[in-house]
C-alpha cells in the first residue's frame, strides 16, 4: 500500500474498527502527499508543532491554488462560522468572550460546580436501566447526558429539551458524510436544522436580555467583558459548537471508554473500588481511544517545511491525532491502556489555539459516567466485540454498544 493512498484505507468504513495497525503504517512517512493533493501528517511531534504553528489556518477559505474552492462561501449561509474555523483575531476574541462565563481565569470554578447535577443525571439514566437484561451504552447513556447537560448549560427550559435534542439528532446525523447518498441533500438537512435551532436560540437570547438568568447564554448575553458583547449571530453560532462540539466528544469519550474498560476487566475492577482512578483512566483514553481522530481542512498559509517535505501555501492538511496517540516515538508501549500513564501529554483535545474548549466538562462528565457505570451496573458484558462503528471517521465512535448486566447496584 502506498503512502498517497493510505488515507482511503484508513477512512473506508471497513477500517473503522481498528485503524491502528494502518497508523502503525502511515507513520513510516510522517507527512504523505494524497493523491487530491492533501497532506497527511500522522506523527506526534510533527502533528504538535503544527497545531502551534500560527501559519496553519483552521478557515478554509485560505485554499489557494489548485485547491481553491470558490464555492465554500455558500457551505452554510445560516450561520457566521463559529470560532472552530476561524484564525486570529476573530477566533481569540470569541473564544475570549466564551470562556468568561465558562472558565478560567473569570469563573475557574463554574466547570466543577457542575459535579452534584452531572451526578444527578447520571443517576437517574442508570436507574433506568432497572429491569433490563441488556442495555446499549450510546442510546440509553451516552447520548441523552451530555444534550441535557448542555440544555442546562445554555438554559434550555425543560419543557423545550425534547425539541432541543430532535435539532441535535438532525444535525449530528449530517456530520456522517458516508450515511448520505445525495451530498445536496445532506447539506439542505443541516442548514435547514441549523436555520430552526438559530431561531429557537435566537429566541432565548431575547427572553434572556429581558430577563436574566443563571445560564450561559444570560451571561454572554449581559457579561461584556473588554472585548464587548458577541453579536447575536455569533452568540447563536458559538451555543451551536458548543452543543454539537460538545456532545459529540463527550458521547464518544463514555462510549469508548466502557468498551475499553469491557476489554479489561481488571482495570474495570479496579475503578468499581477507586473510583480515584478515573482522573488518569478518563486522560488515558483519550490517548488510547480518543473521540476525534482526524483534523482535517486544516490550510497552509505559507510554505512550511515539516519532516522534510516542503508544504506548499495553500495546500489542504489533515492531522491523524489518533495516529500521534500511539506514535512509539513520543509514548513508552503505545498499545498498551494503562490508566497510571505518566507524562500523558496526548492529543486527544488537540492542542494549541483551537484545543478543545470544553476539555474540562468532558473530562468531569467521562470520570463521573464512567465511575458510576463501573459501580453499578452488576457483571456488565459485551454483546459484541467489535461493536457497530459510527460512519464517520472523523469523530469515531461505536454507533451501538451493547452490554447485557445482571441488574443495576443502589
Amino acid at each position: 500500500m502506498t503512502p498517497d493512498t493510505m488515507l482511503k484505507r484508513i477512512t473506508d468504513y471497513g477500517s473503522r474498527a481498528d485503524p491502528y495497525p494502518l497508523y502503525a503504517e502511515l507513520r513510516k512517512t510522517p507527512v504523505a502527499r494524497q493523491e487530491d493533493g492533501t497532506y497527511v501528517v500522522s506523527t506526534y511531534w510533527e502533528i504538535h508543532s503544527l497545531l502551534h504553528d500560527p501559519r496553519i489556518s483552521s478557515d478554509r477559505r485560505n485554499l489557494a491554488g489548485p485547491w481553491a474552492d470558490p464555492d465554500i462561501e455558500e457551505e452554510d449561509a445560516t450561520l457566521p462560522p463559529s470560532m472552530i474555523r476561524l484564525d486570529p483575531p476573530a477566533h481569540d476574541r470569541l473564544r475570549r468572550q466564551a470562556m468568561r462565563p465558562f472558565g478560567p481565569p473569570h469563573s475557574p470554578e463554574y466547570v466543577d460546580s457542575l459535579r452534584p447535577e452531572l451526578a444527578g443525571i447520571v443517576g437517574g439514566l442508570i436507574d433506568g436501566f432497572e429491569g433490563k437484561g441488556q442495555v446499549d451504552i450510546v442510546d440509553d447513556f451516552a447520548y441523552p447526558f451530555p444534550v441535557t447537560v448542555i440544555c442546562r448549560i445554555l438554559g434550555v427550559p425543560r419543557e423545550d429539551e425534547p425539541r432541543f435534542r430532535d435539532w441535535v439528532d438532525l444535525l449530528v446525523s449530517t456530520l456522517d458524510l458516508a450515511a448520505w447518498d445525495d451530498p445536496a441533500e445532506r447539506q439542505r438537512t443541516a442548514q435547514r436544522a441549523r436555520l430552526e435551532l438559530g431561531r429557537f436560540l435566537g429566541e432565548l437570547v431575547a427572553a434572556r436580555s429581558r430577563k436574566p438568568g443563571d445560564d450561559m447564554v444570560s451571561a454572554l448575553v449581559t457579561g461584556h467583558g473588554p472585548d464587548g458583547p458577541m453579536s447575536q449571530l455569533e452568540l447563536i453560532s458559538t451555543a451551536v459548537l458548543l452543543l454539537i462540539a460538545g456532545h459529540e466528544t463527550t458521547v464518544n469519550l463514555i462510549t469508548n471508554g466502557m468498551l475499553t474498560l469491557l476489554r479489561h476487566p481488571h482495570v474495570l475492577e479496579r475503578l468499581r473500588r477507586e473510583p480515584e482512578l478515573a482522573v488518569g483512566a478518563v486522560e488515558e483514553l483519550l490517548r488510547f481511544e480518543p473521540p476525534v481522530h482526524l483534523l482535517p481542512q486544516r490550510v497552509t498559509l505559507a510554505d512550511i517545511e515539516i519532516a522534510g517535505v516542503l508544504i506548499p501555501k495553500g495546500a489542504p492538511m489533515t492531522l491523524v491525532l489518533g495516529s500521534g496517540n500511539r506514535d512509539p516515538l513520543r509514548f513508552d508501549d503505545p498499545d498498551r491502556f494503562d490508566p497510571e500513564r505518566r507524562d500523558n501529554q496526548h492529543l486527544g483535545f488537540g492542542s494549541g489555539i483551537h484545543t478543545c474548549f470544553g476539555a474540562p466538562l468532558a473530562r468531569l462528565e467521562g470520570q463521573i459516567a464512567l465511575v458510576e457505570l463501573a459501580r453499578r451496573l452488576q457483571n456488565p458484558r459485551l454483546v459484541a466485540d467489535p461493536p457497530p462503528y459510527r460512519q464517520n471517521p472523523v469523530l469515531r465512535g461505536p454507533r451501538h454498544l451493547l452490554v447485557e448486566i445482571d441488574g443495576i447496584a443502589p
